[in-house]
C-alpha cells in the first residue's frame, strides 16, 4: 500500500491519539505515527502541539525515521524556537555520528532552522563537519555556511568560515568546490563589496579541473563563478574558452547556456583576426540550434538568450536561418520570438527565404503572429535595401487580401518605409487611401494621416481626407490627435489659400476644446508659430526628416552587455538588469563585458563619494545630463557617449539646447512645474507672488532675508571678474547684456548692464535659468523698475540662490540662461566664477582637515601651476581669503612657504589645498583634494583669477 493512507484519515481526537503513537515503544509504530504527523503537516494542519513527542523521536538509528523528525523540525521550529533548543543536543551528537548520511543530514537541517538562537550551537559541529574526512558532509557543510551567513553575517566571519569555505576551493573532490564557489558566490551577492572570491589564475585553474567531474549543477555554479573573472590578456582568455568549449556538448541545457556565457565574455577579449576566434564562432552555433529541439517551454528560453547573443554577434547563427523557421505546432510565444531573431539575421544572402516564409505566415490564422509578420516584412525592407522593392509589392499583395489587420498593419509599416526611402514608392499612395474608411485603430490611422500630411501636395483631396478624420475628433486617441494636428499645419503650409479654415478648426479644439496638456501645448507652439513667423514655421514643421535606422529594436549597447553577462538567467528571459526585477542588494551589481583586446578600454569611474564627517549635510551629487527625463525642449542635446569627453558649448547663443521654458509652455503662461523657486520666478509668474523684501535694494538687509552672513563680514578685496559681454545685441533683436557674478556680504549675486541698442523702448523683463551643476536659480524676479529707452543702458544686481533644479552641465560652471522682454525670448550661456559658490563657513579645524587630506583617495589629487604670480605667502593668503578660501597652517620648507587651505561649496562639498610659494619664484603650485574630483579644475581657475588680480 502506497503512502497515501496517512492522508485519508478523519478520526476525532486526532492530536491526542498521534501522541499516543508517538511515545509508543514500538519502533514501527512509533514512524506510522511520524508519517501520519508529516501527512498532517502537509496538508495545512497544526501540528505544532506534538513538538515535544515529535523530537523525543530523534533518538534513533532508523535513517528515514531520522529524516522525517528532522523535516518536522524544519517546519516548526520558527514558532517554537525554545522548544526547537531541545533538539541541539541530537544535533550536536548526529554530528558525530559514523554514518556521513546522518552527519550531512544532521549539518543540512541545523542550517535550515532559521531561529538566532539556535545558530550559536550550531558553529561546532559545522566547523568539525567543514573539515570532515567524507566528501558528502563537506559539501553539505559548505552550502550550510551560505545558511548560516543569511541568518548571522557577523557571527560566520568572527567564526573564521569564510576562510575555511575559501580553502574548500582547493578541495581534492569537485563536488565540494562547486559547493564551495556556490556558497562563496552567493554571499558575494549579498555582500558585493566583500571580494570574497578572490579569482586569481592558479584559483581558476583548480575550477576548470574540477569542472570536468561535477554533477550538472556543480559545472553551473563553476562556470557562472568563471564568468565573474576577467582574464589579464588574450592568451589566458583562449585557453579558459578552450577548456570550457567542451560543456557546450552537455545534455543540460543550463550548463549550455552558462558555457555560452563565458565564451561570450571571453571573446571580448580575442583579436578578431585569431585562427581560433572563427573556430569559436563556428562551435558556437550547433549548442543553441540543438537547445530549439526542447519543448516549447525551453525553446523559449533559449530563444530570449539567443536574441541577445544575435544582437552583439550575428554572425554566430547566420547560416542557421532555416532553424529559426516557425512550425506549425509552435506555440504563440516561440513564434513571435522565432520572427523577432528571422529578422535580426535577415541579410542579402537570405532575403529571398525570409520573405517567402513571412508571406507564408502573413495568411495564417493567428492573428497576433500575422501582425508580427506584416510588421516583419517592413523591418526587411527597411534593413536590406535591395529586398525593398520586393517588400512592398508584398505589402501590396497583402493589402489586396482586404483582411482588415492586415491591411493596417501594412499601413504602419510602409509609413516607415518612406521614411527610410524618401521619393521612391509614393507611388502605391493611391492604394493606400482607397482603404481609409476600413481603419479603425489608432497606430493605423495616425500612420495614415501621417502619409497624407506628409505627400499632401501629391494628393488632390488631401483636406477632404484629413477633414473627414476631423469630423470626430474627440473621439480619437491622443496619437491620432496629435498626428492629425500636425499634418493639417504640413498641409496649410503647403496649400495656404484652400486650407486656413481648417488649420483654424483644429488649433481651436487642439487649444480650446481639449484637456489633453500633450495636444494642448502643441497645439500653441503651431498657433504662436503660424502667428509670428510663418517662415519659420515653414523650416520647422517642414523640415527634411532625418533616414530612420534599420534596428530601432535594438536593445541599448551598455544594457545589451550587461544582459549577456546574465546569459541563462531570469535577466536574459526579461530583456531587463536584475536590478529591475529583484528586491533588495542583490539585484544592484551592474556587470559589464571586458573591454575588448587592443581597444584600451578605461574602466569606469566610480561615483565621488561623499564628504562624511566634515559637511553637516551629505553633498548633493550632480546627476549627468543623460540621467534626466526633464529636458522636453532639449532638442539639440545629444546623450553623453562613452568615448572621448564632450566638447565645451560654445558662450554664444544656444537656440535649441535647453530646457529654459522648466516644461513647455506650460510654464510661460504662469503654471508652476515641480515647485522650485527658479519656477516661481520664471516667466509667466506675477510679481505679487514673489516676496515683498526682494524689492529692496541689494544693499538692504539681504543677510537677514537669505539667512547666510551669519555675522560673517566678507574681508576686502574680493575677487570680481569684469563684465563681460554675455548676449550681443545683433543676436537678442537690439538687447545687449554684459555682466559678471560678485558674492556680497554672503550672497550670490548677477551683476547686468542692459543696453537698448533698438528703435524701440523695452519693458516687461524677466529672467530664468536652466537647470545647472550647483542649481543657481535667481531668488526674486529681475527688477527693471523703468522702461529702457532706445540707446539707454541700465545697471541691474539680480540675487541668486543655490535651491534650483540641478544637472551635471559642460563645463561644470557654464550657466544658460533665457531672458525675456517685451520684444521677444532670447537666449545665451554664460561662465561663472566657482568662487561665487565658496561659503563664510569654509574653515576647516586643524585635525579635521588633516583627518581628511588623508581619507580622501590620492587619485582625488590633482596638481597645477599658476604662472607670473609676484605675491609673498601672507599676500597670497589674505587675498584668496577675501574670496572664502581659508588658510588653516602655513610651514615652511627649506625656503618654501606651504599654505594649507580648506573652502566649501554651497552644495557642501569641501575642497582641501595645498598651496606652495618659493621665495622668489613667480610660479605657484597648488594640490586640490576633493571627494568629488570634478570641481577641481573649475576651482583652480578661481585661484588662478583671485591671485592674479
Amino acid at each position: 500500500m502506497t503512502d497515501s493512507k496517512y492522508f485519508t484519515t478523519t478520526k476525532k481526537g486526532e492530536i491526542f491519539e498521534l501522541k499516543a503513537e508517538l511515545n509508543s515503544d514500538k519502533k514501527e509504530k512509533k514512524k506510522e505515527a511520524v508519517k501520519k504527523v508529516i501527512a498532517s503537516m502537509t496538508v495545512g494542519k497544526d501540528v505544532s502541539a506534538l513538538f515535544p513527542d515529535v523530537v523525543n523521536c530523534m533518538q534513533t538509528d532508523n535513517l528515514e525515521l531520522k529524516k522525517l523528525v528532522y523535516l518536522y523540525l524544519m517546519n516548526y521550529a520558527k514558532s517554537q524556537p525554545d522548544m526547537a533548543i531541545m533538539a541541539v543536543n541530537t544535533f550536536v551528537k548526529d554530528c558525530e555520528d559514523p554514518n556521513p548520511l546522518i552527519r550531512a543530514l544532521a549539518v543540512r537541517t541545523m542550517g535550515c532552522i532559521r531561529v538566532d538562537k539556535i545558530t550559536e550551537y550550531l558553529c561546532e559541529p559545522l566547523r568539525k563537519c567543514l573539515k570532515d574526512e567524507d566528501p558528502y558532509v563537506r559539501k553539505t557543510a559548505a552550502v550550510c555556511v551560505a545558511k548560516l551567513h543569511d541568518i548571522n553575517a557577523q557571527l560566520v566571519e568572527d567564526q573564521g568560515f569564510l576562510d575555511t569555505l575559501k580553502d574548500l576551493i582547493s578541495d581534492s573532490n569537485p563536488m565540494v568546490v562547486a559547493n564551495a564557489v556556490a556558497a562563496l558566490s552567493e554571499i558575494a551577492e549579498s555582500h558585493p563589496n566583500s571580494n570574497l572570491l578572490d579569482l586569481n589564475p592558479q584559483t581558476i585553474n583548480k575550477l576548470l579541473t574540477a569542472l570536468n567531474e561535477c554533477t550538472e549543477w556543480g559545472q553551473i555554479f563553476i562556470l557562472d563563478c568563471l564568468a565573474n573573472y576577467t582574464p589579464r590578456d588574450d592568451r589566458e582568455s583562449q585557453s579558459i574558452c578552450e577548456r570550457v568549449t567542451p560543456r557546450l556538448s552537455h545534455a543540460n541545457s543550463a550548463v549550455v547556456l552558462s558555457a555560452v556565457k563565458v565564451l561570450m565574455k571571453f571573446m571580448e577579449m580575442l583579436p578578431k583576426d585569431l585562427d581560433y576566434y572563427g573556430t569559436l564562432l563556428k562551435k558556437l552555433a550547433p549548442p543553441l540550434v540543438t537547445l530549439l529541439s526542447a519543448e516549447p517551454e525551453l525553446q523559449y528560453v533559449a530563444l530570449r538568450n539567443i536574441n541577445l547573443i544575435v544582437q552583439r554577434r550575428p554572425e554566430i547563427l547566420k547560416h542557421e536561418m532555416k532553424v529559426f523557421f516557425v512550425k506549425y505546432n509552435d506555440p504563440i510565444y516561440v513564434k513571435l520570438e522565432k520572427l523577432d531573431i528571422m529578422i535580426r539575421l535577415a541579410s542579402q544572402a537570405n532575403i529571398a527565404q525570409v520573405l517567402a516564409e513571412l508571406k507564408e505566415y502573413a495568411t495564417e490564422v493567428d492573428v497576433d503572429f500575422v501582425r508580427k509578420a506584416v510588421r516583419a516584412i517592413g523591418r526587411c525592407a527597411i534593413k536590406v535595401e535591395q529586398s525593398a522593392e520586393r517588400c512592398v509589392s508584398t505589402l501590396l499583395d497583402l493589402i489586396q487580401t482586404k483582411v482588415n489587420y492586415v491591411v493596417q498593419e501594412a499601413i504602419v509599416v510602409i509609413k516607415d518605409i518612406f521614411r527610410k526611402y524618401p521619393n521612391k514608392y509614393e507611388s502605391v499612395i493611391a492604394t493606400l487611401c482607397e482603404n481609409l474608411d476600413s481603419l479603425d485603430e489608432p497606430e493605423a490611422r495616425a500612420a495614415m494621416i501621417w502619409i497624407v500630411g506628409e505627400y499632401a501636395e501629391r494628393i488632390d483631396n488631401a483636406d477632404e481626407l484629413l477633414e473627414s478624420f476631423l469630423e470626430g475628433f474627440h473621439d480619437e486617441s491622443t496619437q491620432v490627435q496629435l498626428q492629425l494636428l500636425t499634418a493639417i499645419v504640413k498641409l496649410f503650409l503647403k496649400k495656404p489659400t484652400e486650407t486656413q479654415e481648417l488649420v483654424q478648426q483644429v488649433l481651436s479644439l487642439a487649444t480650446q476644446d481639449s484637456d489633453n496638456p500633450d495636444l494642448r501645448d502643441r497645439g500653441y507652439i503651431y498657433w504662436r508659430l503660424l502667428s509670428t513667423d510663418p517662415v519659420a514655421a515653414k523650416e520647422v514643421v517642414l523640415a527634411e526628416k532625418p533616414l530612420i535606422s534599420e534596428e530601432t529594436d535594438l536593445i541599448e549597447p551598455t544594457l545589451l552587455e550587461e544582459l549577456i553577462c546574465h546569459i541563462g538567467t531570469l535577466a536574459s528571459v526579461y530583456h531587463k538588469p536584475p536590478s529591475a526585477f529583484v528586491e533588495g542588494s542583490r539585484g544592484v551589481q551592474h556587470k559589464r563585458l571586458p573591454g575588448s583586446a587592443g581597444s584600451g578600454e578605461s574602466v569606469e569611474s566610480p561615483d565621488a563619494a561623499s564628504a562624511a564627517g566634515v559637511s553637516e549635510a551629505p553633498p548633493a551629487v550632480i546627476p549627468s545630463q543623460g540621467d534626466l527625463l526633464g529636458d522636453l525642449l532639449n532638442l539639440d542635446l545629444t546623450p553623453p557617449t562613452a568615448t572621448g569627453p564632450t566638447p565645451p558649448p560654445s558662450s554664444g547663443m544656444q537656440m535649441g539646447a535647453m530646457d529654459l521654458l522648466g516644461g513647455g509652455l506650460d510654464s510661460l503662461l504662469g503654471g508652476d512645474l515641480g515647485g522650485s523657486p527658479a519656477m516661481a520666478a520664471g516667466f509667466g509668474a506675477p510679481s505679487a507672488a514673489v516676496p515683498a523684501s526682494f524689492s529692496a535694494p541689494v544693499s538692504g538687509g539681504l543677510d537677514d532675508l537669505f539667512d547666510l552672513g551669519g555675522g560673517v563680514g566678507m574681508p576686502m578685496g574680493a575677487y570680481i571678474p569684469t563684465k563681460i559681454l554675455w548676449l550681443p545685441a545683433m543676436k537678442a533683436k537690439g538687447l545687449e547684456i554684459s555682466g559678471t557674478f560678485a558674492r556680497r556680504a554672503g550672497v550670490i549675486q548677477m551683476e547686468m548692464t542692459l543696453n537698448n541698442k533698438a528703435m524701440s523702448v523695452m519693458t516687461d523683463f524677466a529672467i530664468q535659468f536652466n537647470r545647472n551643476s550647483f542649481g543657481l536659480a535667481p531668488a526674486g524676479p529681475l527688477q527693471v523698475l523703468t522702461p529702457v529707452s532706445p540707446n539707454q543702458s541700465i545697471e541691474v544686481a539680480l540675487p541668486l540662490n543655490t535651491v534650483g533644479p540641478v544637472m551635471k552641465m559642460e563645463p561644470l560652471n557654464n550657466l544658460q540662461v533665457a531672458v525675456k522682454n517685451n520684444i521677444d525670448v532670447f537666449y545665451f550661456s554664460c561662465q561663472y566664477p566657482i568662487s561665487m559658490l565658496f561659503v563664510e563657513d569654509g574653515k576647516m579645524e586643524r585635525q579635521v582637515f588633516l583627518a581628511t587630506w588623508k581619507d580622501i583617495p590620492n587619485d582625488n589629487e590633482s596638481q597645477f601651476q599658476i604662472k607670473d604670480c609676484h605675491l609673498n605667502s601672507d599676500a597670497a593668503s589674505n587675498k584668496l581669503q577675501g574670496s572664502n578660501i581659508f588658510t588653516i597652517a602655513k610651514r615652511t620648507v627649506e625656503g618654501q612657504d606651504m599654505l594649507y587651505q580648506s573652502m566649501k561649496l554651497s552644495n557642501g562639498i569641501w575642497v582641501l589645498a595645498e598651496l606652495r610659494v618659493q621665495a622668489g619664484n613667480p610660479n605657484y603650485t597648488v594640490s586640490l583634494k576633493c571627494r568629488a574630483p570634478e570641481v577641481s579644475q573649475c576651482v583652480f581657475q578661481s585661484y588662478e583669477a583671485v591671485l592674479k588680480n
